[in-house]
Protein backbone atom coordinates (compact mmCIF):
# COMPACT_ATOMS: atom_id res chain seq x y z
CA UNK A 1 0.00 0.00 0.00
CA UNK A 2 1.55 3.43 -0.53
CA UNK A 3 2.37 5.80 1.91
CA UNK A 4 -0.34 9.18 1.75
CA UNK A 5 1.90 12.70 1.80
CA UNK A 6 -0.43 14.57 4.84
CA UNK A 7 -0.36 18.34 3.32
CA UNK A 8 1.00 20.55 6.24
CA UNK A 9 -2.12 23.09 6.30
CA UNK A 10 -2.07 25.60 9.40
CA UNK A 11 -3.65 24.33 12.83
CA UNK A 12 -5.67 27.69 13.29
CA UNK A 13 -6.67 29.59 10.27
CA UNK A 14 -7.95 32.39 12.56
CA UNK A 15 -4.39 34.01 12.33
CA UNK A 16 -4.94 33.74 8.19
CA UNK A 17 -5.71 37.61 6.83
CA UNK A 18 -7.96 35.79 4.26
CA UNK A 19 -9.63 33.74 5.97
CA UNK A 20 -10.80 36.97 8.63
CA UNK A 21 -11.40 39.35 5.82
CA UNK A 22 -13.79 36.67 4.10
CA UNK A 23 -15.40 35.66 7.36
CA UNK A 24 -16.46 39.22 7.90
CA UNK A 25 -17.47 40.29 4.18
CA UNK A 26 -19.55 37.48 4.39
CA UNK A 27 -21.44 38.36 7.72
CA UNK A 28 -21.83 42.03 6.33
CA UNK A 29 -23.12 40.80 3.26
CA UNK A 30 -25.90 39.02 5.30
CA UNK A 31 -26.84 41.89 7.21
CA UNK A 32 -26.95 44.26 4.63
CA UNK A 33 -28.91 41.50 2.16
CA UNK A 34 -31.06 41.07 5.04
CA UNK A 35 -31.48 45.31 5.61
CA UNK A 36 -32.28 45.28 1.78
CA UNK A 37 -34.72 42.32 1.53
CA UNK A 38 -38.04 44.43 1.20
CA UNK A 39 -36.65 46.43 -1.67
CA UNK A 40 -36.37 43.13 -3.15
CA UNK A 41 -32.30 43.51 -3.77
CA UNK A 42 -28.81 42.23 -2.41
CA UNK A 43 -25.98 43.93 -1.42
CA UNK A 44 -24.25 43.38 -4.56
CA UNK A 45 -26.68 44.58 -6.86
CA UNK A 46 -27.12 48.00 -4.74
CA UNK A 47 -23.49 48.27 -5.30
CA UNK A 48 -23.74 48.16 -8.86
CA UNK A 49 -26.70 50.02 -9.10
CA UNK A 50 -25.59 52.87 -7.29
CA UNK A 51 -21.78 52.77 -9.41
CA UNK A 52 -24.05 53.31 -12.39
CA UNK A 53 -26.21 56.06 -10.98
CA UNK A 54 -23.15 58.53 -10.24
CA UNK A 55 -21.85 58.17 -13.75
CA UNK A 56 -24.11 60.83 -16.21
CA UNK A 57 -24.14 58.92 -18.77
CA UNK A 58 -23.82 55.18 -19.76
CA UNK A 59 -20.78 53.16 -17.60
CA UNK A 60 -18.63 50.94 -20.28
CA UNK A 61 -18.25 47.74 -18.36
CA UNK A 62 -14.75 47.27 -18.30
CA UNK A 63 -15.07 51.18 -16.17
CA UNK A 64 -17.61 50.16 -13.94
CA UNK A 65 -15.64 46.85 -12.93
CA UNK A 66 -12.36 48.67 -12.36
CA UNK A 67 -14.53 51.24 -10.02
CA UNK A 68 -15.93 47.74 -8.20
CA UNK A 69 -12.90 46.13 -8.32
CA UNK A 70 -14.42 43.32 -10.01
CA UNK A 71 -13.69 41.47 -13.39
CA UNK A 72 -15.69 41.95 -16.17
CA UNK A 73 -17.11 38.07 -16.50
CA UNK A 74 -18.77 38.32 -12.24
CA UNK A 75 -19.92 41.87 -13.23
CA UNK A 76 -21.67 40.73 -16.49
CA UNK A 77 -22.96 37.53 -14.55
CA UNK A 78 -24.07 40.04 -11.73
CA UNK A 79 -25.88 42.60 -14.07
CA UNK A 80 -28.62 39.67 -15.98
CA UNK A 81 -30.57 39.34 -13.14
CA UNK A 82 -30.80 43.53 -13.07
CA UNK A 83 -31.47 43.39 -16.56
CA UNK A 84 -34.14 40.74 -16.71
CA UNK A 85 -35.68 42.67 -13.60
CA UNK A 86 -35.65 45.98 -15.88
CA UNK A 87 -33.33 48.23 -13.44
CA UNK A 88 -30.55 48.27 -15.82
CA UNK A 89 -30.37 48.44 -19.64
CA UNK A 90 -27.79 46.83 -21.39
CA UNK A 91 -26.66 49.16 -24.47
CA UNK A 92 -25.76 47.99 -27.79
CA UNK A 93 -22.26 48.11 -28.75
CA UNK A 94 -20.06 51.32 -29.08
CA UNK A 95 -16.93 52.89 -29.82
CA UNK A 96 -14.24 49.77 -29.71
CA UNK A 97 -16.97 47.36 -28.85
CA UNK A 98 -17.58 48.46 -25.76
CA UNK A 99 -21.18 48.13 -24.06
CA UNK A 100 -22.96 50.39 -21.26
CA UNK A 101 -25.09 50.25 -19.41
CA UNK A 102 -27.96 52.76 -17.47
CA UNK A 103 -30.10 52.46 -14.61
CA UNK A 104 -33.87 52.54 -16.29
CA UNK A 105 -36.61 54.60 -14.67
CA UNK A 106 -37.28 51.44 -12.46
CA UNK A 107 -33.83 51.18 -11.70
CA UNK A 108 -33.51 54.61 -10.23
CA UNK A 109 -36.79 53.88 -8.29
CA UNK A 110 -35.55 50.54 -6.72
CA UNK A 111 -32.18 52.10 -5.79
CA UNK A 112 -34.36 55.50 -3.97
CA UNK A 113 -36.28 52.97 -1.85
CA UNK A 114 -33.33 51.36 -1.12
CA UNK A 115 -30.95 53.76 0.04
CA UNK A 116 -32.73 54.65 3.21
CA UNK A 117 -32.11 50.87 4.24
CA UNK A 118 -28.86 50.78 3.19
CA UNK A 119 -27.75 53.95 5.79
CA UNK A 120 -29.39 51.85 8.08
CA UNK A 121 -27.15 49.31 7.66
CA UNK A 122 -24.46 51.49 6.96
CA UNK A 123 -25.19 53.13 10.08
CA UNK A 124 -25.60 49.82 12.35
CA UNK A 125 -22.19 48.37 11.01
CA UNK A 126 -20.15 51.51 11.78
CA UNK A 127 -21.53 52.06 15.50
CA UNK A 128 -20.67 48.09 15.72
CA UNK A 129 -16.99 49.18 14.35
CA UNK A 130 -16.71 52.91 16.50
CA UNK A 131 -16.00 55.91 14.25
CA UNK A 132 -12.30 55.94 14.71
CA UNK A 133 -11.96 52.04 14.07
CA UNK A 134 -14.43 52.35 11.01
CA UNK A 135 -12.15 55.24 9.88
CA UNK A 136 -8.74 53.53 10.21
CA UNK A 137 -9.96 50.33 8.76
CA UNK A 138 -11.35 52.07 5.57
CA UNK A 139 -7.73 53.07 5.13
CA UNK A 140 -6.15 49.77 5.60
CA UNK A 141 -9.24 48.07 3.30
CA UNK A 142 -8.12 50.62 0.69
CA UNK A 143 -4.32 49.64 1.16
CA UNK A 144 -5.14 46.41 0.55
CA UNK A 145 -7.26 47.18 -2.72
CA UNK A 146 -4.77 49.84 -4.18
CA UNK A 147 -5.78 52.25 -6.35
CA UNK A 148 -8.95 51.77 -8.25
Amino acid sequence: MAKTDHISAPDNMQGCACFNLRAAARALTRAYDKALRPVGLKVTQFTILAAISRVDLAVSIGTLAKTLSMDRTTLTRNLRPLEKQGLVEILPEGYRRARGMVLTGKGRKALERAIPLWRQAQTATVNRIGDDRWAAFRQEMAALVGPV
